[in-house]
């Protein structure tokens, strides 16, 4: 028999770590540009170390391969922004798209998100966060992975400042239809497009090419955007 006062049940992550294909650039990119855009996630963050300045805050989780977190990032050089992601091509990625750009207002952790927003980031500190497109674990036994649930959504609610926004979006019907109900369902979050409907895509997110891909095979895009109230 496990003994109780022993025994520690694994974390449901929401993620699977598919390694891929890295290539050389982006291995090369890790290697020498983490100083300068990486972050450990074994030591506080401040804002203003990371970055060198007090700057309204966005975080986005789960960038993929960062085209678009490096889009927004050169749109308002006046924001800073923190990307998460845990597979290590799309970071080697997005650290060569800041280089090439010349960006300084990203910097990044490839660690589990849920473990950094929770240890991490610091409550009433965030001006938006972002989750587009997370995997919708399409198989009814794994909708428990699915990133948005209703305790990660009151911690991403204590991270905003109050009118910080929370932006999602999906091209997976079903998932829209439970990320709306549990954001629905978060006391501290209301929706802008008002109770039981979806947003327009704002002009700030752009397209990518997961999205687009998605369009071509006839997935509805929905987005959300919620305020913290």
């Amino acid at each position: 028999m496990t003994n109780p006062e022993t025994h520690t049940q694994k974390p449901i992550r929401s993620f699977v770590r598919r390694q891929g294909r890295i290539t050389l650039g982006q291995n090369t990119a890790l290697e020498t540009l983490w100083p300068v855009f990486g972050l450990d996630p074994g030591l506080p963050f401040n804002p203003r170390e990371a970055f060198g300045r007090d700057a309204p805050l966005v975080l986005e989780i789960g960038f993929g391969n960062g085209d678009s977190l490096a889009q927004m990032a050169l749109a308002a050089p006046e924001r800073d922004f923190l990307g998460i992601e845990v597979h290590r091509p799309g970071v080697g990625h997005l650290l060569l798209k800041a280089q090439a750009l010349g960006l300084h207002n990203v910097r990044v952790y490839c660690a589990d998100a849920v473990e950094i927003v929770r240890e991490r980031i610091a409550e009433n500190s965030l001006d938006g966060a972002q989750v587009f497109f997370p995997d919708p674990w399409h198989k009814k036994r794994h909708h428990k992975r699915r990133l948005i649930n209703a305790d990660f959504a009151a911690l991403l609610a204590a991270r905003l400042k109050p009118e910080g926004v929370l932006h999602c979006a999906t091209d997976w019907e079903p998932y829209a239809e439970q990320m709306l109900a549990v954001l629905e369902g978060c006391p501290d979050l209301l929706n802008q497009a008002g109770p039981g409907n979806f947003s327009d895509r704002p002009a700030h997110r752009p397209l990518t090419k997961f999205e687009t891909r998605g369009q071509r095979l006839g997935h509805r895009v929905q987005d959300l955007l919620f305020e913290k109230i």
